[in-house]
């Protein structure tokens, strides 16, 4: 979303008067200045989207100040004002980064126009950047998967798209592809939008320190501490139109919790070392893999916080309990790496390759599987992927933790359902931990979200 700000920068007052009335009756926002005095870092920290600027200047050239804007990697649009109405000035301000040129005294019907394609062209950079962005993380804009678990969570993403909640909780394993949901619903959101681009920010709340991850959220004011030289924008204001990705949520510390809360609450939000609220308008995606319930219980989550965010809740049961996905999801990364690294020897699974894949428990969920078929076509030369191309931890199948070999199922001659083993496994978990979910998680070493997707799939909530 442009924010369609215009900097003005004329030594005769009457022209800047004119155009700034004539501007802001087209919606946009204007900052003017007569004079050149550090003129350059106005700009910089205003952040506007053109500037239109006077080249016969008294203190400094519009020429000069161009050039140091272009110097500085500022990202403005500059047209040019001047009644020199000569071809060479003209030609050298289009060679030094100019946008456009207007000759005094002009008129208004012509400024608009101009106005209007460099901002039409602004906001298109924008969407190109954007969408190439999106498409170098995503292989499409589609969930892709066969299980009923899969198909729930579609469903219910495009619901809350269409709703244009304010915020969503996406809880699952590490792996399991929460930021390719968050992805999902923002592009359901905004891929029909009439505005056009619409911005998607992500956060991992785990990989900066308190201090600087507030500054990044919320932005700070010039001054507001010794390394603040300038006004920044945080991610929220960044991604006003938008959505921003908190990844790990979880690993928020409380203190930046209730700030959070306070933006979720009031949609506004406070510079550090600022007094002005500034209104947002963004839907906050939320991830995380840790059993939020136990963090509440120690103190570690404010509780506030989580029913405010799980209002709108969806959760992404690991691999090993998406059988149908297995080896639709191994095949579309097969096609992709294939393509991508021009491998065209590899053609498909064999049948043995294919039980062992199937068979696996995947700790590393849907990242783990990429990551295996990806070895397997930048390695193997063969034309069907046999057991011996896989890792060695997939042919081992290793026992899980504590269970013991004198302790191991003997498979009946006449077969038996898996789902009634899980069933009954459960069942003693909760009996055994006396209905605390949380404590029958541990016992299964299961996390808490997959818990409870067990009990709402063997529906033991209603026993």
């Amino acid at each position: 979303m442009t924010s369609r700000r215009i900097f003005l920068l004329d030594d005769d007052e009457l022209i800047v008067t004119m155009l700034s009335r004539a501007l802001k009756k087209d919606g946009y926002q204007i900052k003017s200045e007569i004079k050149t005095k550090d003129v350059v870092d106005k700009i910089r920290l205003w952040s506007p989207d053109v500037v239109m600027l006077d080249i016969n200047m008294p203190e400094k050239s519009g020429i000069d100040i161009l050039q140091e804007l272009r110097s500085q990697e500022i990202d403005t649009q500059v047209v040019m004002l001047s009644a020199d109405d000569t071809a060479e000035t003209a030609v050298r301000a289009m060679k030094l980064g100019a946008a456009d040129y207007l000759t005094k005294p002009f008129n208004m019907d012509e400024v608009r126009i101009v106005i209007s394609n460099i901002m039409e062209k602004h906001k298109l950079k924008h969407e190109v950047e954007y969408y190439r962005n999106i498409s170098s993380q995503l292989f499409e804009k589609e969930l892709l998967g066969a299980s009923d678990a899969i198909k729930d969570l579609k469903a219910k993403g495009e619901k809350i798209a269409q709703a244009h909640v304010s915020s969503v909780l996406i809880t699952g394993e590490s792996g399991t592809g929460k930021e390719l949901v968050a992805r999902y619903i923002h592009c359901l959101m905004h891929g029909d939008s009439s505005q056009g681009y619409a911005p998607f920010r992500a956060v991992n709340c785990t990989a900066l320190p308190d201090t600087l991850l507030e500054s990044e959220l919320f932005g700070y004011e010039k001054g507001s501490f010794t390394d603040a030289k300038s006004d920044k924008k945080g991610v929220f204001e960044l991604a006003d139109g938008g959505s921003i990705l908190l990844d790990e949520i979880g690993d928020m510390k409380p203190n930046l919790q209730s700030k959070l809360l306070r933006v979720l609450e009031e949609r506004t939000l406070r510079r550090i070392g600022g007094n002005a609220e500034i209104p947002i308008d963004v839907t906050v995606i939320a991830t995380t893999n840790t059993d939020i319930q136990s963090a509440i219980e120690k103190g570690e989550f404010r509780m506030d916080l989580f029913y405010r965010l799980n209002a709108f809740s969806l959760f992404i049961p690991p691999l090993r309990d998406r059988k149908e996905d297995i080896m639709l999801l191994a095949r579309h990364f097969l096609s992709h790496f294939t393509s991508r690294y021009k491998n065209q020897t590899i053609r498909d699974f064999s049948p043995e390759a294919e039980k062992h894949l199937m068979s696996y428990r995947w700790p590393g969920n849907v990242r783990e599987l990429k990551n295996v078929i990806e070895r397997i076509v930048v390695l193997e030369n063969t034309e069907f992927v046999l057991p011996v191309n896989l890792p060695r931890e997939i042919l081992s199948q290793p026992v899980a933790s504590g269970f013991q070999p004198k302790d191991k199922f003997v498979l009946p001659e006449t077969g038996i359902s898996l789902d009634d083993i899980e069933k009954d496994l459960i069942i003693q978990a909760l009996d055994r931990a006396n209905n605390n979910k949380t404590l029958a998680a541990k016992l299964l070493n299961i996390s808490y979200d997959s818990l409870r997707y067990q009990i709402k799939k063997f529906k033991l909530e209603q026993e």
